[in-house]
């Protein structure tokens, strides 16, 4: 196993403009991690490709890993046109991810509100899905590429409902990108989702968050679960969630790939980034 930090962890101090993403890496490997995950977001990197060579080389430059290239997608178009040229772009995400050196790649292949996400919706919607994510997957293993769907945004975020997507895509270089997290956002049992999907996943996010199921006297930063419970995300190991026994589904699985911390909560994130990076260190040597 490798523990690692994703770059969203630090986002709040990229949107501030405290941190360059040149300063997160600096930063994640002065914590001791052996990776980072890089997810866009305060940056483009599609629109600066220098900048993607400058972010692989302060990775080399500190000794640490560049892991996964993390970006958002949304192959449900309106038309045809949209589909394409939704592609072409994650396409040429993928020359980036190659220009970064990673061979991960995590892509998101649908979003929809919590009113939409019947099952039905999912079965009609399935082939459009499907079809986007081989195309970028065969594109992918040009570069000897692993894409990925990550447990994320509602409609595809259940375990089954991923597991159902990898089986039809059915690519040997398409898995998982398993968030311990964000089952929750569909009300379902991380510990019990991460045992279903574990045996699938290239890349894991290790993410805690708070659950209410009532939403008075919250204040800010809480959002509605599918099913109407209440989430905020916790510095990782302070949450709701059982996160000894959920690594301890990992470890006992036998993966040993990248392990990546997403912070996502209200606490200053470099501060979160470090006490997560720890708890999540301490609890995998004590399980």
């Amino acid at each position: 196993m490798k523990l690692g930090i994703s770059s969203y962890s630090l986002q709040g101090a990229i949107s501030s403009k405290k941190m360059t993403i040149l300063d997160v890496i600096q930063y994640v490997a002065d914590l001791g991690a052996e990776h980072i995950e890089i997810v866009p977001i305060g940056f483009n990197l599609l629109e600066n490709p220098n900048l993607a060579d400058s972010v692989r080389h302060k990775a080399e430059e500190t000794g640490i890993e560049i892991s996964n290239y993390a970006i958002g997608a949304n192959f449900l178009t309106a038309t045809k046109e949209e589909f394409e040229k939704e592609i072409d772009r994650v396409k040429r995400e993928v020359e980036i991810a190659n220009r970064l050196g990673v061979k991960l790649m995590r892509h998101d292949v649908a979003w929809k509100s919590a009113n939409e996400i019947s099952i039905t919706n999912f079965e009609s919607d399935l082939p459009q899905m499907v079809e986007a994510s081989q195309r970028i997957a065969d594109y992918a293993a040009e570069f000897d590429i692993v894409t990925s769907v990550e447990n994320h945004g509602y409609y595809v975020q259940a375990s089954d409902r991923v597991q159902r997507l990898l089986s039809e895509v059915n690519r040997a270089n398409f898995k998982t990108t398993l968030d311990t997290g964000n089952f929750l956002c569909v009300d379902e049992d991380p510990v019990a989702a991460v045992k279903n999907n574990i045996p699938f996943a290239s890349m894991v996010h290790v993410k805690d968050f708070y659950r209410r199921t009532s939403p008075i006297g919250l204040g800010e930063g809480w959002f509605p679960s599918s099913s109407g419970n209440y989430l905020r995300g916790a510095i990782t190991g302070h949450g709701d969630i059982n996160l000894p026994e959920v690594l301890k589904v990992i470890k006992q699985s036998g993966y040993n790939g990248y392990i990546s911390i997403e912070f996502e909560g209200l606490e200053d994130c470099e501060k979160a980034a470090k006490m997560s990076f720890k708890n999540v260190q301490a609890i995998w040597e004590a399980i």
